[in-house]
């Protein structure tokens, strides 16, 4: 399958300008997707969230700015502007945001696995 692209090729774009906040909720962009996974950024208001869910692909969030707690398997974990987390592959986890933040999420899902 081939990248399916939400963005220019050849081109440098800042990632705070391709998603814009919306109030009191919470907007996505898909930057590239495949059948292995997709890269999404995600702008998200001052107490907004994801619930908890699983999901079939590895991902990892790169916290852009403010402040994201990624509760994985029960777990809280504190994530501030540069960090990176891994949320593995079918475990349950969740997203809050206590401050308006953005962040990218890269999922990837290993498509030769039986």
């Amino acid at each position: 399958m081939p990248v399916s692209a939400g963005i220019p090729p050849a081109e440098a774009l800042v990632l705070q300008s391709l998603v814009t906040s919306i109030e009191q909720g919470i907007a996505s962009r898909v930057l590239a997707k495949t059948a292995g996974g997709n890269v999404t950024l995600f702008a998200l208001d001052a107490d907004q969230g994801l619930t908890e869910h699983t999901s079939p692909f590895d991902a990892f969030v790169f916290v852009l700015d403010g402040v994201v707690t990624l509760t994985i398997a029960g777990v809280p974990v504190r994530a501030l502007p540069g960090s990176v987390v891994r949320l593995p592959a079918n475990i349950p986890h969740a997203v809050d945001a206590p401050e308006a933040s953005r962040m990218l999420l890269v999922m990837l899902k290993d498509t030769t696995a039986g």
